[in-house]
């Protein structure tokens, strides 16, 4: 049996890292008034606040989208921020069967680099990643820890909380073309996503016996079509708080003959799954790598079995 992953919103309840499109989220949150922007790029955030992520803004001015990542960028380098019993489990998954076929994931933050027993190539970031660094125009990388001192010393704080910022935003030179388009290796809106994405789907979804769709709402394309895409022999377990993809095939209720929807917050729905898979005493690894309240939850969970 081949394990294949989807994934979102892997923490689901643990508000571990920065969210863009849910309630209170930097898109319903943004104040364009605060960026380094001219005032005709400044009315287009207020009327489409993804414009700050787009690309056609990037190439113009870069520094409203650095600005609104400095915190983000700099939290990556200090490693704020811990890859869950969601990343955990997926890992194991890798290292106990050598089943794993690949992680899909839409999120940016990289947090399953910090998995050490998952290959890197095992991983494809379709929305790209937080913790490598390019130029958009030449694709030229940097060294993230260079880009993130640049970011430091260039970059103002928005927020006013770091006092060693500069009041001023200054750009950040591409090493090899000499352009301020240096960022984060992340997908900006009108750009396209990774060739590895398109070449990988097409080798790995033909073998695939088992789905995980793990905490996304199926409603990001194209990486929603997986589900749609696999064969039809395929098992699909949506781990999720409420019923998603229906309009990509995904059955619930009676008509779920392939379908199976483990409803809940996934950090929970997962630890559960790995004491059924008897794997509970692996994570006693790497309690003192996952954030906090994902630690307390196996280590209750740990104790409980001991003292059965």
């Amino acid at each position: 049996m081949r394990y294949h992953m989807l994934s979102a919103h892997i923490y689901s309840h643990i508000s571990i890292v920065p969210d863009f499109r849910s309630s209170g989220g930097m898109y319903e949150t943004l104040r364009p008034e605060l960026l380094t922007a001219t005032e005709e790029q400044k009315n287009e955030m207020r009327t489409n606040p993804t414009v700050v992520f787009g690309r056609p803004l990037f190439l113009q001015n870069p520094l409203p989208c650095l600005e609104l990542k400095r915190q983000f960028i700099l939290g990556t380098m200090e490693n704020k921020w811990k890859a869950t019993i969601a990343h955990r489990f997926i890992e194991l998954l890798h290292k106990k069967t050598g089943k794993f076929s690949r992680l899909y994931t839409q999120n940016i933050d990289g947090l399953e680099g910090q998995c050490k027993d998952l290959p890197s190539v095992k991983v494809v970031p379709v929305h790209g990643t937080m913790n490598r660094v390019r130029c958009e125009l030449c694709l030229s990388p940097m060294s993230f820890r260079d880009f993130c001192r640049k970011v430091q010393a260039n970059i103002r704080d928005i927020t006013g909380q770091d006092p060693d910022a500069p009041t001023v935003s200054t750009p950040i030179l591409c090493l090899y073309c000499g352009q301020s388009t240096v960022k984060p290796d992340i997908i900006l809106f009108n750009a396209p996503l990774p060739k590895e994405y398109f070449t990988l789907l097409v080798q790995d979804v033909p073998s695939i016996d088992l789905l995980f769709v793990i905490g996304t709402s199926l409603q990001v394309y194209p990486a929603c079509e997986i589900v749609r895409l696999v064969p039809h022999s395929t098992l699909r377990v949506i781990i999720n708080n409420e019923p998603v993809g229906q309009h990509l095939g995904v059955a619930y209720g009676e008509e779920a003959l392939r379908d199976y929807h483990a409803e809940g917050i996934c950090e929970d729905v997962i630890l559960n799954l790995i004491d059924e898979l008897g794997w509970i005493s692996d994570l006693n690894a790497y309690i003192d790598h996952l954030p906090q309240q994902s630690s307390t939850m196996v280590k209750e969970r740990l104790s409980r079995i001991i003292n059965m």
